[in-house]
């Protein structure tokens, strides 16, 4: 069993799923500290030696105890699809006082009583991945981000017409559509911060944020 890590920016992640093996190897891959936590042999074999990872039940308060789970500051519970594992991993995590908890949930329900038992996040990877693909393909945005739920979000898209050949403050986008213009990318050339002096043509791209809502009709605009 690997020696517990001390440092309180490690992060715990259980179950190594697709959600958990993704987060596990991005944190590794970007030098972070991570120990992974996985039940099935199977499943162990097929990731040793790729990343830091243990063979232990973690619905036993006891084991997550004995690898050394209060050493972590961020724990990300990926067990999903057993609804009484995730709770007893979840509440686990909550009686071992981790100060950050991410837990996975497959429903609304789900995450209402993740929340309960003290998860401070709770994620949907297949219900939000779902609502980004339906704004791609639904409309002009190249790319879509939800920073919170039908609030603050990020986009990439085409400007629309109006906006070809004019400036950011010749256009006034913001007191016209109550969004904000971060920046633009031209072909061939670098990511710029936009200003009001900045010239959109065509062929931009342009990168804006602001409520959801007034994005979806700004990008129906294209």
């Amino acid at each position: 069993m690997p020696a517990p890590l001390s440092r309180t920016d490690s992060t715990l992640v259980i179950g190594l799923g697709r959600f958990g093996s993704a987060v596990a190897a991005t944190l590794d891959q970007l030098g972070r500290e991570v120990l992974a936590v996985e039940a099935n042999p199977a499943t162990v074999r097929r990731w040793t030696g790729r990343i830091p990872l243990v063979e232990a039940d973690a619905t036993d308060v006891e084991a997550l105890e004995q690898l050394g789970a209060t050493e972590f500051g961020t724990a990300v519970v990926g067990v999903a699809t057993s609804l009484e594992a995730s709770v007893l991993i979840t509440g686990n995590l909550v009686d071992l006082e981790t100060p950050q908890i991410w837990a996975k949930a497959i429903s609304r329900a789900h995450g209402r009583i993740l929340r309960r038992i003290g998860a401070q996040h709770v994620v949907y990877p297949e219900f939000d991945a779902g609502q980004r693909a339906a704004h791609l393909v639904s409309g002009r945005m190249l790319d879509y981000i939800e920073m919170e739920k039908g609030g603050f979000t990020i986009v990439k898209m085409r400007p629309p017409t109006e906006l070809h050949g004019f400036t950011i403050g010749q256009s006034k986008v913001r007191s016209r559509y109550g969004i904000t213009v971060f920046g633009l990318m031209s072909p061939g050339e670098p990511f710029e911060y936009a200003t009001p002096d900045t010239l959109v043509s065509a062929e931009d791209v342009l990168v804006v944020g602001g409520d959801a809502a007034l994005l979806e009709r700004f990008a129906n605009r294209a």
